[in-house]
Formats: C-alpha cells, sequence, structure tokens
C-alpha cells in the first residue's frame, strides 16, 4: 500500500502541519482525527487496514490530517470567540491548503470528508457548509451541537454563543437554511450517518437526520447496536461505508 508523510507550513494557521496519505487514487478522502487526535491515529487504530482492499483497488485515496482541537474547540485556556476563530482558520487550511494538495496528487472529481466521533462533526460540518466541494460526507459516532451539553460531555463553549458558534454547528443552522441553490446542492450529495444506539449522541445523529429530511436531502442514518464508540466498532463500520 502507498503511504507518503507530508509537513509544511500553512499560512492559514501560521505553523506547521502534518498529514498522511495512504493509495494512489480513486475517491479522495480526507479523514479527520477524534478529539485532540493526530494524523497517525487512524492508521494507529487498524481503519486503514480495514480499508486495505479499497486503498489498493484503487477506489480510495485516504488524506490524514491532523487536528486542532487544542488549540480551538478544546482550547479551554482561551475565550470561546478565540476559539471559534482558530476553527476557522482551521477549516480555512483544509479548504484552501488541504483540498488542493488533494487535487494535486489525485484528479479523481470526487471528495469525500469523513471522521469518527468529533472527526464526524468536522466532516459534516465542512461538508454541508461546503456542498460544492464535498461529493460525499461519511460520519461514525458524531456529535453536531457543541453547544448542548450531554451526559459526562459539557457545553463545549461554556454558555457562549454567537454567529460564528451558530454556522458551525449543523443541528443549528440547518433547520433555519432557507438558500435554495445551497438546499439543492446538498441534495447532490451523499450522506452516511452511523451511531450506537447507546452512544450518548444518538439523539445527536438523529436531530441531523430529521432536520436533512426536512430539507429533501436523502442520506442513510445506520443504528448499531450498543454504544459502538470506539475503534473496533469503526474498523466494522468503514467496511460498510466504503
Amino acid at each position: 500500500m502507498n503511504r507518503e508523510y507530508h509537513k509544511w507550513f500553512s499560512p492559514c494557521l501560521n505553523r506547521e502541519m502534518e498529514l498522511l496519505v495512504f493509495g494512489q487514487g480513486g475517491e479522495r478522502v480526507i479523514v479527520f482525527p477524534t478529539r485532540q487526535g493526530r494524523f497517525f491515529d487512524y492508521e494507529g487504530w487498524g481503519l486503514t487496514a480495514a480499508l486495505r482492499e479499497q486503498i489498493q483497488e484503487g477506489r480510495i485515496q485516504l488524506f490524514c490530517v491532523d487536528s486542532l482541537d487544542s488549540e480551538s474547540l478544546y482550547g479551554w485556556e482561551k475565550h470561546p470567540k478565540e476559539r471559534i476563530a482558530r476553527h476557522n482558520e482551521y477549516e480555512n487550511y483544509i479548504l484552501r491548503e488541504v483540498v488542493p494538495f488533494t487535487a494535486s496528487k489525485n484528479s479523481h472529481p470526487d471528495l469525500v470528508a469523513h471522521g469518527c466521533s468529533i472527526g464526524a462533526y468536522h466532516a459534516v460540518n465542512i461538508s454541508l457548509r461546503n456542498p460544492l466541494t464535498f461529493r460525499k460526507v461519511i460520519a461514525l459516532s458524531g456529535r453536531y451541537d457543541l453547544t448542548r451539553p450531554v451526559g459526562p460531555f459539557p457545553d463545549l463553549f461554556g454558555g457562549h454563543y454567537d454567529s460564528d458558534i451558530y454556522f458551525h454547528t449543523p443541528n443549528h443552522f440547518l433547520p433555519n437554511l432557507s438558500d435554495d441553490a445551497m438546499i439543492e446542492n446538498l441534495r447532490n450529495m451523499q450522506i452516511a450517518l452511523a451511531v450506537g444506539k447507546a452512544d450518548p449522541f444518538s439523539e445527536s445523529n438523529r436531530e441531523l437526520s430529521q432536520s436533512l429530511w426536512d430539507k429533501g436531502v436523502w442520506h442513510s442514518l445506520d443504528m448499531w447496536d450498543g454504544e459502538a464508540h470506539c475503534a473496533k466498532d469503526w474498523r466494522q463500520m468503514v467496511k460498510r461505508y466504503f
């Protein structure tokens, strides 16, 4: 299996960023890591190996990006306005640097956003905000409202709320979306959501699914047995959706 390590200084983030590439052709898949995770975790947890056949046959090419969560969503030492601003910069890094990089490596027209846990949030958030860029999203065990406390998981912004947080919260902005062209672009996407029935964020997935149906956006929502929120579950899930 082709494996490449890349590192460059990001103008969007004003720091060096790293990523791994697996494969040589097929759909370009940007893989977001889990909470405060690293670009090498997807490989380390055996998820790349679970997709070995699809990668070696040239059906998909993975671009496993690094996280910036410690400086943004989980940068507790910063004010929420600073954290969501940093998150905006991270999104710009993906769109302005990583997406062109994937195209330079591979001319396949389809770009996929994919992730597990908070990585699923990143995948869904960026794809719903940029449906002309992403053709497909595969989101496993995601949380789509970071402002709502759920069990031991707090409101990530400590009660602070502003327009930037609103537009980075899929379960907030999607129900109110009224732009016909944007909605039509969403209808042209392939969207696969998967979550465990006992996952604390299962209701978040149901809410997102209902908002998508309300906009006439076809998609799948699969409810797996148990909590299904760890690497051994995701290794089974990815085989179904890729």
